[in-house]
């Protein structure tokens, strides 16, 4: 049994909780939270891990998108447009993943660590990056993607998504559960979908999928027109979408734990099923400005919960959770900028890890003992402000605890 205190504990909890001059019970979950005077009274024969002055104790930060298979990229692939994008990520693609080192891949892991994060959502296309994953001290939902939509391919595509997937499960443990990762409405046939999904239900795996990220893929799944015209019939010798946006959504029921990546381009319609499915959306603002120049209108979500992703260095420059916040709280401008911290902080919290279908992202009594602290610059005189300068000023954190140990 452990405990540490800070001048503020941010609980992420449903009350919003923020306990000043707080304490944490914790052994590999947490025990109690209270005020420190309370703590110390009531365990007297514990020592204390009494953080410094102007210190800030929250739960750990859930990256629930991201892609470590192209960590290789800074200056090589082109933005501001998707279809521009795609097509050089499709020029670049083997160049990027053969300098996306396992080595690589596993410094940018402990820059994550150091940045706040202590579970990822990986979306792995090729299982490159299995291997820094398991050996990370950062929690991993593993994402199998299944991706093609040539008819005459799914056979083998299937076979390998299934081979990547068994071999993901060899290494499955408290902190690498792995999961199914369906890569959009417009690269995935019917079958495969159908087959995965199938799959995941059997085994109680969590999905995501990639859903209207792009101006583009709406023409092309509406219309069966626009710029990804070009890209099929070059490509795959396609005039026509596998599959339209509502069949496409429908597969998806009775799926546990189930989310959505960007949906900037989704209708009422589309979120109102993405509503009933009981699904989350993962935001992934930087993502979307770098390739879209838009985002997602988080007014028309209503009762769906939504997430925070970095997406990959392919469309980031950087994977720090803060960054990433920092990024949406000045996004979406017409937010309060008070409440939209709360917000944003548990969509980085408990909205990740409920998408993720965990037990953590809060600091409560029975969750997991994930938490991270760090420091303020100077003491904060009202409470309300907490959140904001919390994203504003945070960009390494002092200490992280995942499982209830320091890493």
């Amino acid at each position: 049994m452990k405990i540490i205190s800070a001048n503020w504990v941010i609980t992420c909890d449903e009350n919003n909780r923020i306990i000043k001059n707080g304490a944490v019970v914790f052994d590999d979950k947490i025990i109690e939270v209270d005020s420190l005077l309370e703590i110390e009274k009531k365990y007297p024969n514990i020592e204390i891990n009494k953080l410094d002055k102007n210190s800030v104790l929250m739960p750990g930060l859930i990256n629930s998108h991201v892609h470590l298979e192209f960590s290789s990229n800074t200056t090589t692939l082109k933005y501001g447009n998707f279809y521009s994008w795609l097509n050089s990520v499709i020029k670049h693609r083997e160049e990027l993943i053969n300098k996306a080192t396992k080595e690589l891949i596993s410094t940018k892991l402990s820059r994550m660590k150091k940045t706040g994060t202590t579970t990822i959502g990986a979306i792995s296309s090729y299982s490159f990056d299995i291997e820094p994953c398991v050996k990370s001290p950062i929690n991993t939902v593993f994402f199998c993607e299944v991706i093609g939509s040539k008819a005459d391919m799914i056979d083998t595509l299937f076979a390998d998504f299934k081979n990547r997937l068994n071999n993901a499960k060899k290494y499955a443990s408290k902190s690498f559960i792995p999961a199914i990762a369906i890569h959009s409405p417009y690269s995935v046939h019917p079958f495969l979908l159908r087959e995965s999904l199938n799959l995941a239900r059997n085994e109680n795996l969590a999905v995501s999928a990639h859903f209207l990220e792009s101006k583009e893929e709406f023409d092309w799944l509406h219309k069966d027109e626009g710029s990804f015209l070009e890209f099929f019939k070059n490509f795959l010798n396609q005039e026509k979408a596998v599959s339209k946006p509502m069949e496409f959504l429908n597969q998806f029921t009775n799926i546990k734990n189930l989310s959505f990546t960007h949906c900037v381009e989704a209708s009422e319609r589309d979120l109102e099923k993405i509503k009933n499915l009981g699904a989350n959306i993962n935001h992934c603002v930087t993502s979307n400005r770098l390739l879209n120049n838009s985002k997602l209108d988080l007014s028309k979500l209503k009762d769906i919960p939504f997430t925070i992703g970095t997406d990959g260095l392919s469309s980031n420059n950087s994977l720090s959770m803060f960054d990433e916040l920092r990024n949406a709280l000045m996004a979406h401008y017409d937010k309060n900028i008070n409440d939209f911290s709360r917000m944003l902080l548990k969509a980085a919290t408990i909205n990740g890890s409920r998408a993720l279908g965990l037990n953590k992202g809060v600091i409560e009594n029975e969750f997991d003992a994930d938490m991270i602290s760090f420091t303020l610059p100077d003491e904060v005189e009202d409470i309300e402000d907490l959140p904001m300068y919390v994203i504003l000023h945070t960009k390494f954190v002092d200490n992280t605890i995942i499982g209830g140990e320091y890493v």
